[in-house]
């Protein structure tokens, strides 16, 4: 058995798959904080911009678990490119928009590219990382979409600003036709033969699906409404809120997916929801540009840690032929999550304002604490050394 410190990762199909991931990530990171500026200059509510930003949530749940039945039988390949090239399509659709009805298809088409290039990449990830390093890879791979959330909104808002929405869309879609150009570099390990009958729901990834449905739950208000809850605090630029994310992720990713590779990976996810529940407290209590750096360093320690961990939990105890359905079984709680706070937090903004909205957040994630420690298998928390032994 190779040792986890000698098992390569850092392959040249590793590496590309991980800067195709980045601009996937980057082209999404634009999108988020521009889109509901788009939805107010069409005459729509905060109600209708959560809409909107959540709507593509339900095509991609709709999409996952077809994508990754159809990656197991079929092959990573051809799934991967489609997806990217309709992800690139649906950004450059949304200059054709000019209603909310038409912006609302838009989304609805962005969710199927987004689901099935998403869920491709971490798939074929997955199956270029050792097994014992397994924590440690889909950490690296991961934070390769998350650092885009200290340059991918606020290249948004620079190019919306300076340019207009039409230069951001496009600049969004040509980050995908590279992404889909990388894709073909990609030598693509053989699956193994599957049966003809296989389920959508991969059974080992529900435990790690049913806690990341409700942290996404809480995640969506931070990337949906942050900027509109620092406007009205009258808090101009949130950008130090991402950068103090983005430092707190570099510091922490290198060795976090150890520690879980090491010791479990419970003992990286309590104190990651735990730090992700502070977080919200302290937007609701922010009054100033400071409370929202510290909120920032700390949803990077918490969130930070809790993402990869639970994709790799999904991922990590599955039969490497229904690794696609294990990821789509996660991305699709995941979206789920996204597409019901969305809705959910727009409406509650709507009513009793942003700073209760962040207050209310919470909930979710001590839901998601709950579940961990009630559904989460002795196996499927237990270090990846044990396991592969």
């Amino acid at each position: 058995m190779q040792q986890p410190d000698t098992a390569r990762l850092w392959s040249k199909d590793f590496l590309r798959v991980a800067v195709l991931n980045s601009l996937i990530f980057l082209a999404f990171q634009m999108l988020l904080p521009t889109i509901p500026l788009y939805v107010k200059r069409l005459g729509g509510s905060d109600g209708e911009a959560g809409l909107v930003m959540g709507v593509f949530a339900i095509s991609a749940v709709l999409i996952r678990p077809l994508i990754g039945q159809t990656m197991d039988r079929y092959g990573r390949k051809g799934i991967f490119l489609a997806g990217l090239l309709l992800f690139g399509a649906s950004i450059l659709a949304n200059t054709l928009a000019s209603s909310l009805i038409l912006l609302l298809m838009v989304r609805l088409l962005y969710g199927f590219g987004w689901g099935s290039c998403q869920t491709a990449a971490t798939t074929v990830a997955s199956d270029l990382i050792p097994k014992t390093r397994f924590g440690e890879g889909i950490g690296y791979f991961s934070l390769t979409g998350t650092v885009t959330m200290a340059l991918g909104p606020a290249l948004g808002m620079f190019l919306v600003n300076r340019l207009g929405f039409g230069p951001m869309f496009l600049s969004a879609a040509l980050l995908a036709g590279v992404a889909a150009w990388l894709a073909l570099t990609i030598a693509y390990p053989r699956c193994p033969a599957v049966p003809e009958r296989l389920s959508l729901v991969e059974r080992t990834a529900i435990p790690a699906t049913a806690v990341g449905f409700f942290v996404a739950m809480t995640y969506c208000a931070v990337i949906t409404f942050l900027g509109l809850y620092a406007t009205d605090l009258g808090i101009g630029n949130v950008g130090p809120f991402f950068t103090a994310y983005v430092v707190a992720l570099l510091v922490t990713r290198p060795f976090i997916g150890r520690i879980a590779d090491r010791y479990g990976f419970a003992v990286i996810l309590v104190p990651g929801l735990l730090l992700t529940g502070a977080a919200m407290l302290l937007l609701y209590l922010a009054r100033d540009l400071g409370a929202f750096l510290w909120a920032g360093l700390l949803f990077g320690l918490g969130y930070g840690s809790v993402n990869p961990g639970l994709t790799a939990m999904a991922v990590k105890d599955a039969p490497s032929e229904r690794r696609g359905a294990a990821n789509s079984t996660f991305f699709t709680g995941f979206d789920l999550g996204v597409g019901l706070g969305s809705i959910l937090w727009g409406a509650v903004a709507q009513i009793a304002g942003y700073r209760m909205m962040y207050l209310w957040t919470i909930v979710p994630i001590c839901l998601a604490l709950f579940c961990l420690l009630a559904l989460g298998r002795k196996e499927s928390l237990r270090p990846a050394l044990e396991r592969a032994e």
